[in-house]
C-alpha cells in the first residue's frame, strides 16, 4: 500500500452549465430510482440505494429531488425496465473506455454508442476484453480540510484499504469489491459521510497521449457523457498536467 498512487483514473468535466448540471441530476435520480427498486427503499437497508444518494448529495442534488426519485420507484409511478449494460472499447491514441448505461432500450443504446466509437476514432469490443485493463474496486472519497494525510492513511489503513491517494482537495480509500462495505462504513464512522462511495472500474495501468490525442480523447468522452442513458465513463487516460492546461487555455 503506498500514501501516493500513480492512479488517475481522469474523468474529463466540462464547466458546470445549468444544462450540464441537469443531465447530471437526471442520471442520479434514475440510478436512485432503479436502486430502490432493485431493493428495499430505504438507504440504510439497501446498500446500492445509499450508494446513489452519497453520491446525489456530493453533487448537491436538492434533496426533494432525491425523495422525489425514491418515491417514483415506491409508488410504482415509474413503468420503464432499465437494464445494466456495460460497453468496452478503445479511443483515440488506444485509450480504454468502460461505459457503464442504464437503458430501457437496448438497440437505441447500442446504436448509439457504436456511432460514438466509430464518429470519434474509436473501436467497440467485447463486454470483458479490458478485464486486463480494469479491476472493479471500492472507492471512497472524502474532503481533505478536516483531517491531514497522515490521519487518512492511518484510518483507512486500519479499515482495511489496498490503496490510498491524497490530492488537493480530497482523500481517497480504495479497496477490493468484496470489503467495500465494511471499509465505507468504517471511514464514516471515523471520519463521517464521504463525498462519494461506489464501485469503480479502476485501471490498472495508464496510456500516456499526446496533446492531439487527448483533445480527440475528451472530445470523445463528452459525447458519452451527454448521452442520457450513459451513466459513467472510465477511462485509463493518461494525460500530463502541462498538456490539460494548454488544452484548457485554447
Amino acid at each position: 500500500m503506498a500514501g501516493h498512487s500513480k492512479f488517475k483514473n481522469i474523468q474529463y468535466r466540462k464547466g458546470a452549465q445549468d444544462a450540464k448540471r441537469a443531465k447530471l441530476f437526471s442520471k442520479m435520480a434514475r440510478e436512485i430510482t432503479v436502486a430502490a427498486k432493485t431493493g428495499i427503499a430505504e438507504a440504510e437497508k439497501n446498500p446500492r440505494l445509499r450508494n446513489a444518494i452519497i453520491s446525489a448529495r456530493a453533487e448537491n442534488m436538492p434533496k426533494d429531488r432525491i425523495e422525489k426519485a425514491i418515491q417514483k420507484a415506491v409508488g410504482g409511478n415509474d413503468d420503464a425496465v432499465y437494464e445494466e449494460i456495460r460497453y468496452e472499447g478503445y479511443g483515440p491514441g488506444s485509450v480504454a473506455v468502460i461505459i457503464d448505461v442504464l437503458t430501457d432500450n437496448r438497440n437505441r443504446t447500442a446504436s448509439e454508442i457504436r456511432s460514438a466509437f466509430s464518429k470519434n476514432g474509436g473501436s467497440l469490443g467485447e463486454t470483458g476484453s479490458l478485464g486486463f485493463v480494469f479491476k472493479r474496486k471500492g472507492v471512497i472519497k472524502f474532503n481533505n480540510d478536516q483531517f491531514d494525510e497522515n490521519t487518512f492513511f492511518e484510518y483507512a489503513a486500519d479499515a482495511g484499504a489496498e490503496d490510498i491517494i491524497s490530492e488537493v482537495n480530497e482523500h481517497t480509500a480504495i479497496c477490493i469489491s468484496e470489503d467495500f462495505g465494511s471499509v465505507r462504513d468504517t471511514l464514516t464512522e471515523k471520519i463521517g459521510n464521504p463525498t462519494s462511495a461506489k464501485l469503480e472500474w479502476v485501471p490498472q495501468n495508464l496510456q500516456p497521449i499526446n496533446e492531439e490525442q487527448a483533445e480527440k480523447m475528451l472530445r470523445f468522452i463528452d459525447v458519452l457523457e451527454d448521452n442520457d442513458d450513459v451513466q459513467t465513463v472510465y477511462t485509463n487516460l493518461e494525460v500530463s498536467e502541462e498538456i490539460m492546461d494548454r488544452i484548457k487555455n485554447k
